[in-house]
């Protein structure tokens, strides 16, 4: 987190314990009670969220930049034509048809409704969206939960920055 409690980046323990030691970073909760990094002469908490030290000022992006972890996450990880557990994405328009790549054509799909519906049109096939798919809000650190599924333990991190 940014020194304002707001969600940045999730990042390695790694370079967790290099921003720990370089003094650019404090831990703010652990991971597990008791876990701990050790050297020969000091033991460092495991950090689960952590909070820099000095105020990082990020550029402001537009739009929320569209992956496929990004649409899974989105849609919970549930097919938009059957509600089963999704493991991959859909064009609702074929991109063969002219269809783009982007938030309002990509939906979270099954391996079995994806290959039935192939490159073929929702209407060839007399089916409808669950949901209408629409870009994600930024809200309550946007990038930050489309990229990595987030702990529990980070939900009230989280809430702070909304």
């Amino acid at each position: 987190m940014n020194a304002s409690f707001e969600p940045l980046a999730v990042v390695t323990a790694k370079r967790a314990i290099v921003l720990m030691l370089a003094g650019k970073a404090e831990c703010v909760q652990t991971a597990l009670e008791g876990a701990a990094f050790h050297s020969e002469n000091l033991t460092l908490p495991w950090p689960s969220v952590m909070r820099l030290s000095r105020y990082v000022r990020v550029p402001y992006r537009r739009a929320v930049p569209m992956t496929r972890a990004g649409v899974l996450r989105r849609d919970l990880r549930r097919c938009a034509y059957c509600t089963r557990k999704a493991d991959t994405i859909d064009h609702v328009v074929p991109r063969s048809r002219g269809g783009g790549h982007t938030w309002e054509n990509c939906v979270a799909a099954c391996r079995a409704c994806n290959s039935k519906k192939a490159d073929r049109l929702l209407d060839e096939l007399g089916w409808t969206l669950k949901t209408v798919p629409r870009p994600p809000s930024r809200a309550a650190g946007g990038v930050l939960v489309l990229a990595v599924e987030p702990l529990p333990s980070w939900e009230p991190w989280l809430n702070v920055a909304a």
